[in-house]
């Protein structure tokens, strides 16, 4: 990444975040989420309506996400994916962040709040889908569906090559929950791709593992009358 140098306004509106995020400490949520396995350096337990709403008192800027990402809280890092500039967001800083997600929370709302909005958006989504490490590829998929959802103005062949992945990534039960919400926008877009997504949840019903078919059978499920008109026998 760049490399910035600080700025004292940039600097005054971290440590107020900082201070913002301390007010609005929730003891109980933050134990709730340690207890289920949900763990962070430092969780203040901030719902993420909360954040948001925090959010929109500031401008968006790089530098400070940079500030808030580096501190490490889970509340800062959220706000990081909230208050960054997508336009100034690099491969390099995409790479680097997801590579150290710990928790599916920070992955969802890097893709849904920052990543989906990038320039880099697709072929990290393909990419991630590729790696090795869990979230990483969580991350990925993830990103699939938000930009199903978000770029409206997409073509559907942009979105083709994410099938053929999917068909492999279906395979990992860990995995199951996230697919199942990615097809099930990419199927709802248009009828060229719910074909797709109809024709990947046939092939998962096929599968010898049995979570790949029950994905496969509430994906079918949940296509196949999307687009009526088009799936008749």
């Amino acid at each position: 990444m760049l490399f910035l140098l600080d700025k004292p306004e940039t600097e005054k509106e971290f440590q107020e975040l900082l201070k913002q995020i301390k007010l609005r400490k929730n003891g109980d949520v933050s134990s709730s989420m340690k207890r289920q396995g949900i763990l962070y350096k430092t969780n203040w337990g901030v719902s993420v309506v909360e954040l948001r709403e925090l959010a929109r008192n500031y401008r968006t800027s790089h530098l400070l996400a940079l500030k808030l990402w580096n501190k490490q809280w889970r509340e800062s890092m959220i706000l990081a994916t909230m208050l960054d500039e997508a336009e100034k967001v690099t491969e390099e800083q995409m790479d680097f962040w997801t590579k150290s997600f710990e928790s599916q929370e920070i992955a969802e709302q890097a893709s849904a709040n920052l990543w989906v909005n990038t320039k880099f958006a697709f072929i990290k989504a393909l990419e991630w889908s590729r790696g090795k490490k869990h979230l990483v590829k969580f991350t990925g998929i993830h990103l699939m569906g938000r930009l199903a959802i978000i770029q409206k103005d997409a073509l559907d062949e942009m979105f083709e090559p994410f099938f053929e992945e999917l068909a492999v990534l279906g395979r990992d039960s860990r995995l199951n929950a996230v697919i199942f919400r990615t097809v099930s926008a990419l199927g709802s877009r248009s009828p060229l791709l719910n074909k797709f997504s109809i024709h990947l949840a046939q092939s998962f019903r096929k599968e010898s593992i049995e979570n790949t078919i029950k994905l496969g059978e509430s994906l079918y499920e949940e296509l196949i009358n999307v687009f009526p008109d088009q799936n008749k026998d």
